[in-house]
């Protein structure tokens, strides 16, 4: 598996594909949104990688600031940008009630979620996936980005029921940010 992540060492999706980049998501970083289980651009624990690489799906806790008060949700993208796919790879998409004010671990199991918490489909399945990059590829950025919405997310871009709507067509449907917030960290399989 090494070597493949070898041959794709510098095949990444890139950052311009990520939700913060879109513009119908473009709003003021006014959020700081941070994890007691990782510092801005460090590496994200292993508890916290996926399954298949020796981790346990469980999502890190989050905070974050207040949100404006007009704020009718928050949405939650995961993204990795380094992925060697043509978008970044979303691991997770998920909205939350705007008095949700932080989550702790675990929250954004799609079995399991807190109250508050509605995990939508992500990139292969539904909820949380953790970091899981091919072994040998070098490390890969895992971009956690919070939306504060003025109007709920209700349908997918395409009509699609929420619990239907891939990824991108949840975000296509989201708009008006009010604020926004974003945290990065890293994760390699050597």
């Amino acid at each position: 598996m090494a070597v493949l992540g070898k041959l794709l060492k510098n095949r990444r999706a890139g950052q311009a594909g990520l939700a913060w980049n879109a513009p119908n998501l473009d709003g003021e970083s006014t959020l700081a949104l941070s994890s007691p289980d990782f510092d801005e651009e460090a590496t994200i624990p292993t508890v916290h990688a996926a399954k298949r690489v020796g981790g346990r799906d469980l999502s890190p806790a989050l905070t974050w600031s207040p949100a404006p008060d007009a704020t009718a949700q928050l949405l939650l993208v995961v993204e990795d940008p380094d992925a060697p796919t043509p978008a970044p790879f979303v691991h997770c998409v998920a909205l939350l009630d705007p008095s949700v004010t932080g989550l702790p671990q675990g929250p954004l199991d799609a079995a399991n979620p807190s109250d508050g918490v509605r995990p939508l489909r992500s990139g292969a399945g539904r909820g949380y996936l953790g970091p899981g990059p091919i072994k040998g590829h070098g490390p890969h950025r895992y971009v956690f980005q919070l939306f504060a919405l003025a109007t709920p997310v209700t349908t997918g871009s395409s009509g699609a029921t929420l619990d239907t709507a891939r990824p991108r067509d949840v975000l296509a449907a989201a708009g008006d940010v009010l604020a926004r917030g974003r945290l990065d960290g890293f994760y390699e399989r050597a």
